[in-house]
């Protein structure tokens, strides 16, 4: 077996900035959005995806690979967003194994109520702490990770993301 190409010093502190400042931003987006409008994370992308969408509708499937969400944890959380009324689940007309989420209005108002502080958060922790060229660099050196993860194959059987 060959020798691991291990980090350089200027990696590792990258890669350790990357797992600090995302844990810490999520932390404190989780607690606002937990304390304005009682939501997880998870299901305020959820509602931000709906309401989005046409008619406020995707099937499941579309939805858990627009959070990059296991389908298993999308379904927990949309079933939580059911039971507090802001979500719906229906059959798809065009697929009959097929099921949609469904925004409704309760949904679309919690929302609502939730965006201002979300938006204030993320402003405040992250967008304004950075440059401009910070920014672009984030989007782009990010963007080009998700992409390529995203194409990657299917490693032991198991997809990174579905296709």
């Amino acid at each position: 077996m060959s020798e691991p190409d291990w980090l350089s010093d200027e990696e590792m502190r990258a890669w350790h900035a990357l797992l600090s400042g995302w844990a810490l931003l999520n932390r404190q987006i989780e607690q606002q959005l937990k304390q304005d409008a009682g939501l997880s994370h998870t299901q305020y992308e959820v509602l931000v995806r709906l309401a989005a969408a046409p008619d406020g509708r995707i099937r499941m499937t579309e939805l858990a690979d627009s959070l990059v969400n296991s389908k298993s944890g999308l379904t927990y959380q949309v079933g939580q967003l059911e039971k507090a009324g802001l979500v719906r689940r229906e059959s798809c007309p065009t697929d009959v194994r097929g099921v949609s989420a469904v925004l409704t209005d309760s949904g679309r108002h919690k929302l609502d109520q939730a965006a201002p502080g979300h938006v204030a958060v993320v402003r405040e922790l992250l967008i304004d702490v950075l440059t401009p060229a910070q920014r672009r660099a984030l989007a782009d050196g990010l963007g080009e990770v998700a992409r390529r993860i995203q194409e990657m194959p299917a490693r032991h059987g198991h997809s990174l993301t579905r296709k």
